[in-house]
């Protein structure tokens, strides 16, 4: 059974179907927050700990792809958009966002269930991912220096913490496993999205990009994660 400590954040508009998700994660046994909009949910992740989000994206005001832009920042939570959309356009447009997972409507609870244990499995899982302790790897010499420790789970440049999602860890310390080799994008997508994916090896490319902005000096003209045209990633520490 779940930790009933876990707090859910739940933003949809559509309040039959936020209060049955609301019941049916309660007997689980986690504790649910409600939101009906964007700015009531952004004050409730700014004012308490949730420690994971699912988010509608059709919402009156602010969409759900600006609550999760706005929210990111202030929250390491896991963002689970549970959505009608599912053009792959707004798939990759909510994970670019910040989401780290995607469920189109209509759902299976079941899938609700299994997705959110996954994500709060997570963090508790991530240290022993990582095989070797004091395995603390060294990605760019030459500003900071930017250090990944994949047992602590975190990414550092110079004294300044930087911060990651689950899924970009996870990219990021298989790509450090395989440093100096050619991952192609499927060999990604089955190692990283473990718990399941939407079978559009597009995701990859989303997250490198995401993954860029945090690591490269110049995510335009990246130095460490290399694309290989026509066959995939080359994580090259500097």
């Amino acid at each position: 059974m779940p930790d009933v400590s876990r707090r859910v954040l739940v933003l949809e508009e559509d309040y039959g179907l936020r209060t049955s998700l609301r019941l049916v994660l309660e007997q689980d046994g986690y504790t649910v927050v409600e939101a009906a909009d964007a700015m009531t949910a952004l004050a409730l992740v700014r004012a308490e700990h949730v420690d994971v989000m699912l988010v509608d994206l059709m919402l009156g005001g602010l969409d759900g792809f600006t609550f999760i832009r706005s929210a990111r920042p202030d929250a390491t939570a896991p963002i689970i958009v549970i959505s009608a959309r599912d053009a792959a356009r707004d798939v990759v447009t909510a994970l670019e966002a910040g989401a780290d997972d995607y469920i189109r409507k209509p759902f299976d609870v079941a899938e609700v269930q299994a997705r959110l244990r996954a994500a709060l499995r997570r963090p508790a899982i991530a240290a022993h991912e990582a095989p070797d302790a004091g395995s603390a790897v060294v990605l760019d010499s030459r500003y900071g220096p930017l250090v990944f420790d994949p047992v602590a789970a975190t990414l550092r440049r110079g004294e300044e913490e930087v911060h990651l999602t689950y899924t970009e860890f996870k990219l990021l310390h298989t790509l450090t496993e395989n440093a100096g080799k050619v991952m192609a994008r499927g060999s990604l997508l089955s190692q990283v999205w473990t718990d399941g994916h939407f079978g559009d090896e597009r995701i990859v490319d989303v997250h490198i990009r995401r993954l860029r902005t945090k690591i490269e000096q110049d995510p335009g003209a990246p130095a460490l994660v290399l694309t290989i045209r026509g066959l995939g990633y080359r994580l090259d520490p500097q």
